[in-house]
């Protein structure tokens, strides 16, 4: 049962649930089912998720998501994502060696852990499916929680595999060491690209970075800023070429944060500045820029760079639009502090957290 409703066996093995499912079953009571189900030996492979809709429920005829549940030998659930390549991998050992170096970096940031990946040992041609098994902490986690991991994963897999790179997942990509993978990507609104580093030794670099951080920031979905790959132009923009390592090392990161902690405000949620190293001593840098709340924006810059000059004393705004970066005009500034202060008169306006 979850929550009123009945799940059966798709006559093969699996339970067979419906994504509203995950939202009314924590994961302990599904470790304690399964559990309960293998004492009497009546323990499924796996727990698939159906894909028809809601009012519809044929176990049997069932086509599932590539994300579902599986107990491991030592009683843990365990998340299994599978994903198809056109490479035939002869083991399991092959399989984990492209994979998991790929996959790792975001393991960390989910707080999951690899358990195996197992190659496709029954087709001779592609497409091949292979599967891998993930863990990560079940208590006090309903169902969709671990959902949202294979989510990450099964993104994280078609950028790598089948060339569906999002903003989600292309820091993932330069992180797992396949930036190569960005290359033919185009700049456009949630990514930004640099061939070399921000000269952040004069007051120029530094404004520069920080409304490269500041656009991504006004902007709706957030964005990254890859330093360390090379552009060529195109009929309507430009697309990333090359690899172009630069020198990475502690200071050089020290230096960025301390750029857009003095120059941008406020400082954005959640930022991360991440360096790869891909040879010795030189890599790339992300920065990575989640979405932000409503109630922090506009992010100011303090200076601007007007008509080519420097201006210090200048406060910027600056969204993000394609490839360009378009000043937030004096009429929008006015806009949002005149609704601002309409909203503190009537004692509405949100607090922001260190004020």
């Amino acid at each position: 049962m979850f929550g009123d409703k009945w799940r059966s066996f798709d006559g093969a093995g699996s339970l067979v649930i419906k994504r509203t499912d995950l939202y009314v079953a924590t994961a302990t009571d599904l470790v304690r089912a399964l559990r309960k189900a293998r004492q009497n030996d009546a323990c499924p492979d796996d727990v698939t998720i159906d894909l028809a809709p809601d009012d519809e429920y044929s176990p049997k005829e069932s086509v599932v998501e590539p994300i579902s549940f599986t107990l491991l030998d030592n009683g843990s659930l365990a998340i299994r994502c599978t994903f198809d390549t056109d490479v035939y991998v002869d083991d399991d050992e092959e399989a984990h060696e492209i994979v998991a170096p790929l996959i790792e970096p975001l393991l960390r940031r989910l707080r999951a852990k690899l358990v195996a990946v197992r190659a496709d040992g029954y087709r001779s041609t592609a497409p091949y499916y292979h599967d891998i098994i993930i863990t990560a902490a079940t208590r006090d986690k309903t169902l969709d929680q671990l959902y949202e991991i294979g989510v990450s994963i099964d993104a994280l897999l078609a950028a790598a595999y089948a060339g569906r790179v999002t903003r989600e997942t292309v820091a993932d990509l330069v992180l797992g060491g396949r930036p190569d993978l960005l290359i033919g990507l185009p700049e456009g609104p949630w990514l930004d690209v640099k061939a070399c580093h921000y000269d952040l030794s004069v007051d120029r670099g530094k404004i520069s970075l920080a409304e490269a951080v500041s656009r991504f920031a006004n902007a709706e979905d957030g964005g990254v800023v890859v330093v360390g790959m090379d552009t060529k132009r195109i009929p309507g923009g430009e697309v990333i070429k090359s690899v172009r390592p630069v020198p990475v090392d502690t200071a050089t990161m020290r230096r960025y944060r301390q750029a857009i902690e003095s120059r941008v405000f406020p400082f954005p949620a959640a930022l991360k500045i991440d360096p790869i190293e891909t040879t010795s001593g030189h890599g790339l840098v992300v920065i990575s820029v989640p979405a932000q709340e409503e109630e922090l924006k506009p992010f100011l810059v303090h200076g601007a760079i007007v008509g080519g000059r420097v201006e210090g004393a200048y406060i910027s705004i600056v969204r993000r639009s394609g490839e360009d970066s378009i000043p937030i005009t004096a009429q929008q500034i006015h806009s949002t502090l005149a609704a601002g202060r309409a909203l503190l008169r009537r004692g509405q306006i949100p607090s922001i957290e260190g004020e």
